[in-house]
């Protein structure tokens, strides 16, 4: 078994989703079969034949991406510990999170999958309503952008959504105050400010109404104590007691990502191995641009899978 304080297991938000995602996994290794049973019958629908079949347009709703991505990214998880590798760390990115805890034996994947439904259902009523919006700033330090969501409050509700790395960083709230926040960030020099296509404004203040939501399914739900730490988004700090957990999560929905802080954390604490559980590459693209030294692999398929037993043995 290779089990060691260096390696972390990260899980991908919402962005990462394909048709066909999780499909090989699940006809390979029996532990990765499983999950996607548990998660049809928890949710009452097939959401296994979503994942594999489409259509897009359905996945991409977040009310299903959300609870898809979980899935696969605990069936991946559920395939690499088949090969008798664990994780001393884990963190996600955004709804990633409760993949992490799930990994991190604090959240039954079950109780889980339903969680994240409901979450993604928040959002997408959020969405729905055409609440706010987000933007992308590239190529302009935190303390830079820090600067101008300060300036474009004059507008409205902005805040930092997520905090991904040198140079990349996401804004969200009231739309004229982040198309504010565009040109604030064109002027100060960035190399792009552009709004994303979405008309919800996630992890930031207008998301208070979902927060108060998630948080009484929090409340009600068994969360145990984690047998390793988890990075909680919010804090960028590691959290273990169910108390913390359900605080984090509730948080996260408010706050921002702070996964730049989170990486740095690990890697200061000994961590020199991520692994990716779960569909595409971006956190893997994101952890070489924070800290080049580590090793990143990532599981996503049968061919990944082998590829990072054979890099561990």
């Amino acid at each position: 078994m290779t089990s060691a304080f260096n390696l972390a297991f990260v899980f991908p938000g919402q962005g990462s989703q394909t048709v066909g995602m999780g499909r090989e996994l699940r006809d390979a290794i029996a532990e990765s079969k499983e999950i996607f049973r548990l998660a049809d019958d928890a949710l009452g629908f097939s959401l296994s034949k979503l994942c594999f079949e489409g259509p897009e347009v359905e996945l991409r709703k977040t009310s299903n991406t959300q609870p898809a991505l979980l899935t696969v990214s605990v069936a991946a998880t559920e395939a690499i510990k088949s090969k008798g590798i664990r994780p001393s760390v884990a963190a996600g990115h955004s709804v990633g999170e409760y993949a992490a805890l799930v990994a991190a034996g604090a959240l039954e994947f079950t109780e889980a999958v339903r969680l994240v439904r409901k979450r993604g259902q928040l959002m997408q009523q959020a969405e729905e309503l055409g609440t706010g919006t987000m933007a992308a700033i590239i190529g302009l330090s935190t303390e830079v952008v820090l600067e101008v969501v300060a300036q474009a409050q004059e507008a409205g509700i902005v805040d930092v959504a997520t905090l991904n790395g040198p140079g990349q960083t996401v804004v969200s709230g009231e739309t004229a105050a982040v198309e504010r926040a565009c040109e604030i960030a064109a002027e100060k020099g960035a190399k792009r400010a552009i709004k994303l296509n979405v008309s919800g404004a996630f992890h930031s203040r207008l998301m208070s109404d979902a927060a108060e939501a998630i948080s009484g399914d929090l409340a009600n739900c068994n969360i145990r104590e984690a047998e390793i730490p988890i990075v909680a988004n919010a804090t960028a700090d590691y959290v273990r007691k169910p108390d913390e957990i359900r605080a984090a999560l509730a948080k996260q929905i408010v706050g921002a990502v702070r996964w730049e802080e989170s990486v740095r954390r690990m890697v200061a604490d000994g961590v020199t191995t991520f692994i990716e559980a779960g569909p595409g590459q971006v956190l893997q693209g994101l952890s070489k641009r924070i800290d080049s030294s580590v090793g990143i692999f990532g599981v996503g398929d049968v061919t990944s899978l082998d590829e990072l037993v054979a890099a561990l043995d």
